[in-house]
């Protein structure tokens, strides 16, 4: 199958045809393919003295070189993109998490006894004995009888939730089916006019 060298194209075929390769950014020997590296020189990599790479489209879309409008600046052999990707607090746009506390009651166990300690660790609200202007520090203020419940109040409010990821990666891939891309390696050589 003669073509013009450096072409790429697709081919649905489980071999690459004589004298075309898969473009699996392989290194091909400069000596034994000068007419070839004169072409793709080592936009796709290679060290430019002995060697050169075939580009390597495997698991990517090819896009056109240039500058188009609106577009992002692109050179031959240039490779970016993910197939998947983090986002990151920093990457999301500013928002809030807004909650609502309602139909919700408390109801507080007290005692009409004197308090006699500060702890409020298994103790009730108690009745202090305490002067005006005469404070202990801290003021007892709990004792651990007492029976009395003071009546149900309603608790409403509202809180703003922090944000929170998992920091898992999601797919950000086309749709796509798989093909193999192909470069004549031996065939007419372009001419520029």
């Amino acid at each position: 199958m003669e073509g013009t060298m450096a072409t790429i194209m697709m081919f649905g075929g489980n071999f690459a045809p004589r004298t075309w390769a898969f473009c699996h950014g392989q290194l091909i020997a400069v000596s034994a393919n000068s007419a070839l590296f004169s072409l793709l020189a080592t936009q796709y990599g290679g060290d430019g003295q002995t060697t050169f790479a075939l580009p390597d489209l495997r698991g990517r879309v090819p896009v056109g070189a240039g500058n188009g409008a609106g577009t992002t600046p692109r050179a031959p052999g240039q490779m970016w993109g993910v197939e998947t990707q983090t986002l990151t607090v920093a990457e999301m746009p500013p928002h809030n998490h807004p909650a609502q506390l309602s139909n919700a009651a408390a109801q507080i166990q007290a005692s009409g006894d004197a308090a006699d300690t500060d702890d409020p660790a298994g103790n009730v609200l108690a009745k202090t004995n305490v002067p005006d202007g005469l404070q202990k520090n801290p003021a007892n203020a709990y004792t651990s009888s007492g029976s009395e419940t003071m009546a149900p109040a309603p608790v409403t409010g509202s809180v703003a939730v922090g944000n929170a990821g998992a920091g898992m990666p999601f797919n950000i891939m086309q749709p796509s089916t798989c093909t193999h891309f192909i470069i004549c390696q031996t065939g007419i050589y372009p001419s520029r006019s």
